[in-house]
């Protein structure tokens, strides 16, 4: 493959008013068949950062670089440049039909829409993309950089590590663990004095003083004396003793790779805990809370307030407990002070991408930071689009885009892109199953225009869910070698038959933004048109409505559910977080993203099954329910064969080998 120099395309770098920087891919840049994806990420030479940043309109002090091809970007841009009255360019959220366990190359659509916008269509952009964890990037699905001619560089950067935010989230995460564990090992063996006394120690004088973040906790309490030693006794117990219940603690520990192994452990078995063992289990970190704060937060000090109100725990009296009380908000702030800076990197062609927060929309809500958003609208312009990915489909991360991320943000969009695939759609018109890294049944490789006639009804649902919210949809067909020329004008004309603005077929894997100029004219259009008719954005239920209606109004209304089951456990907790005051939070469902209803095996558009809830956890801080649907796993597990089998190390090199 010859290799792409850094001047070995035309560059495009204009001023911040112009054209950013890019480097549309030549020709003869591009191999068919198309290589693996590391092959193309390292034959490509990033511009270094700053090139990139300067076309984006930043100046040096608005960023700290990570190396040549990282940046941090600072927060205080947005506030900047809404002070200037900056307009916000277009808004774009990517989202897809119920995938495969393949995907079906959203990640790479996202990317190479953005490439097609910005290096061939002039228009300024920034890719919005989630950071990935190393649990798929080691498991089953590989990494999130895209793939092909579309993905972000450098992509081991990206996939391993980048710059240290998801390892930021796991440290602050199991120190608060650590904390409500040792909280409770003191308060069981120490006497209400001895506990205050410990709390605030007395200094060489004999006086006592409490630190700055006890005084949250003390005016919870309705105490506001500032001397220790002015509280009653009383006042001194109901400081001192938080009582966990230990039976209603529902924070747990977080580990970023798929361990089966950690869902279900004990604590405390050593000698000097003293018999104190409690039952717990761990997550995978991209679904702590503290991922999901850190994307839905809008400044540092919304961080500070949002990881204070993570609620952790209940009393024996039924209050809940919370990381304030806990003295460690703080604490917590300052681990991850460095991550609530999106990170900045670069397309294959050169235009902008921040990477930030990876919450899984499985069993989290699935999008990329608010913070990330934000700066991008308010960079690329009035004319100019932010593009940013939902995970997988219309009932998963882009349910929780609109009911949850856009209304924290504020924002709306413009248009939504739906990613489709024949392979998919043959799957949900009765098709074979298809195993990750196993072969697929020749049907998949062959024309068949009636499995595509009965599996389209996915795509048509996807279609209708998305256009409730009020969104313009264009989608995304994404062309695969064997898919026939039939097979998608058949999928085209049942998509603009359903409500789509338009139905692209898109080859931006093999061809880069070349592939995908005619989806991003679509877009285009579809954005001038929302704007110009008005918006009819809406949220699908209002945050007054009871904890059980929201749910019933998500299953039913997108998921097409006769009913909702609700466990007496579930029950449990929807009368306690009702009692406790957070009943007027929205809803984010953990569900199988493999199909609408709980039992991935229902594929297609199924209807007439119930929804089953087997639990409901408190994201008190972040700012949402999240029910537990069926047999939803927390942090996934391996299988046989793990893409790790092929990761290595080139060691006369030093590149990285078998990362996908």
């Amino acid at each position: 493959m010859r290799t792409c120099k850094e001047g070995g395309q035309k560059e495009r770098n204009k001023d911040s008013m112009g054209v950013p920087y890019s480097r549309p891919l030549r020709a003869d840049q591009m191999m068919s068949p198309v290589p693996d994806d590391i092959s193309i990420a390292q034959e490509m030479s990033p511009a270094h950062i700053s090139k990139v940043a300067k076309g984006m309109g930043l100046k040096e002090s608005q960023y700290d670089q990570h190396g040549p091809h990282k940046a941090k970007v600072h927060l205080d841009i947005v506030d900047k440049l809404e002070q200037t009255g900056a307009p916000d360019g277009n808004y774009v959220v990517v989202g897809g039909i119920t995938p495969t366990p393949l995907g079906e190359g959203k990640s790479t659509t996202t990317v190479g829409l953005c490439q097609a916008l910005g290096a061939h269509l002039s228009k300024r952009v920034v890719t919005c993309i989630r950071q990935p964890s190393q649990g798929p990037t080691f498991g089953i699905k590989g990494g999130a950089a895209g793939g092909g001619y579309s993905q972000v560089i450098p992509m081991e950067e990206l996939n391993l590590h980048m710059t240290g935010d998801i390892h930021a989230i796991t440290a602050a995460n199991n120190l608060l663990a650590a904390a409500i564990e040792t909280r409770m090992f003191h308060e069981n063996t120490q006497k209400d004095d001895a506990l205050f006394n410990r709390l605030c120690p007395a200094d060489k004088n004999g006086k006592r003083t409490f630190e700055e973040v006890m005084f949250k906790r003390l005016h919870k309490l309705g105490i506001y004396k500032t001397d220790p030693s002015e509280l009653t006794e009383e006042e001194r117990t109901k400081f001192a003793r938080l009582d966990f219940d230990p039976e209603k603690i529902t924070w747990r520990r977080a580990v970023d790779v798929n361990d089966r192994f950690l869902r279900d452990i004990t604590v405390g078995q050593g000698e000097k805990e003293k018999g104190f063992v409690r039952h717990t289990g761990f997550d995978i970190s991209v679904a702590s809370e503290i991922m999901a704060v850190l994307a839905l937060t809008t400044s540092l000090a919304d961080m500070r307030e949002r990881l204070g109100k993570m609620v952790v725990g209940t009393s024996l009296a039924g209050d809940p407990i919370d990381a304030e009380d806990l003295g460690i908000a703080g604490a917590l702030t300052v681990l991850m002070k460095d991550a609530i800076n999106p990170t900045m990197m670069q397309t294959i062609e050169g235009t902008p991408v921040l990477i930030h927060a990876g919450p899984f929309a499985n069993i989290a809500h699935g999008n990329s930071s608010i913070i990330a958003d934000l700066i991008g609208l308010k960079t690329v312009g009035k004319n100019g689009f932010v593009v940013t990915e939902a995970g997988f489909g219309s009932d998963i991360g882009l349910e929780k885009f609109v009911n949850i991320k856009c209304r924290y943000s504020g924002k709306r969009p413009d248009c939504a892109v739906i990613v489709a695939t024949v392979r998919a759609i043959k799957l949900h018109g009765g098709g074979p199953k298809i195993i990750a890294g196993k072969a697929r049944d020749p049907v998949y490789d062959t024309e068949n225009l009636e499995l595509v006639r009965k599996g389209a009804c996915n795509l048509e649902r996807h279609i209708d869910n998305t256009r409730k919210f009020g969104i313009p949809v264009v989608v995304c067909l994404n062309k695969f070698a064997t898919d026939t020329d039939a097979e998608l004008k058949l999928l085209r004309e049942i998509a603009i038959a359903a409500g789509a603005e338009d139905a692209c077929v898109c080859t931006c894997h093999a061809e880069g933004g070349k592939g995908a100029i005619a989806l991003g004219k679509a877009v285009a259009k579809a954005c001038a048109k929302n704007k110009s008719e008005g918006s009819n954005f809406k949220y699908l239920y209002p945050l007054e409505m009871s904890i059980k209606e929201k749910i019933q109004i998500i299953c039913k209304e997108i998921y097409r559910a006769v009913d909702v089951e609700f466990t007496p456990e579930a029950e449990e907790k929807i009368a306690m977080y009702t009692k406790q005051g957070f009943s007027d939070l929205p809803i984010c469902m953990a569900k199988t993203q493999y199909s609408f209803s709980e039992d991935m095996s229902k594929v297609g558009a199924p209807t007439g099954f119930k929804i089953p809830v087997r639990d409901i956890r408190a994201s008190v801080g972040a700012g949402f329910l999240y029910p537990l649907v069926g047999d939803m796993p927390t942090i996934p597990g391996l299988p046989t064969k793990p893409c790790y089998y092929k990761i290595d190390v080139d060691t006369k090199t030093g590149k990285v080998v078998g990362l996908s």
